[in-house]
């Protein structure tokens, strides 16, 4: 059987002046794998992320919540401390996560309808689902 590369296989590699050989590193990148389509991965990914919906409240726990809120506010002077759950919206698609925070109370910064912590954290009333007062 004979081999139709028999001519050419004692042959070395040519080699040019004006081209400098190429490394190994640079000789199998050509045959690395690329992404043909960037970013898709990403958009994969961002799309997978779960995110929780914002509960609605029930009446019961409105009252609740505002009651809490009252007691807090009547004691602002003592910058008393409190441990809230609030909704974050997620940036970047609907719904977004719970979080919560503990931190003494600054003040109630009536224009914003929010609660300023004394470490700067401001959390909007509409986003709170509960607040405990520490004690």
């Amino acid at each position: 059987m004979q081999d139709n590369y028999d001519d050419i296989k004692h042959l070395s590699r040519p080699q040019y002046d004006e081209y400098p050989p190429m490394s190994f590193h640079d000789r199998a990148a050509q045959f690395s794998p690329f992404a043909a389509l960037v970013g898709y991965d990403d958009e994969v990914s961002e799309t997978a992320r779960l995110t929780d919906s914002r509960g609605e409240l029930t009446e019961d726990e409105i009252n609740e919540l505002n009651n809490t809120l009252n007691r807090v506010l009547s004691m602002a002077d003592k910058q008393p401390v409190i441990k809230v759950t609030y909704f974050i919206p997620d940036e970047k698609k609907s719904g977004g996560r719970y979080a919560d925070k503990t931190g003494a109370v600054r003040i109630y910064d009536s224009y914003d309808n929010a609660l300023v912590f004394t470490d700067g954290t401001r959390i909007a009333v509409n986003d709170m689902r509960c607040v405990e007062l520490e004690e």
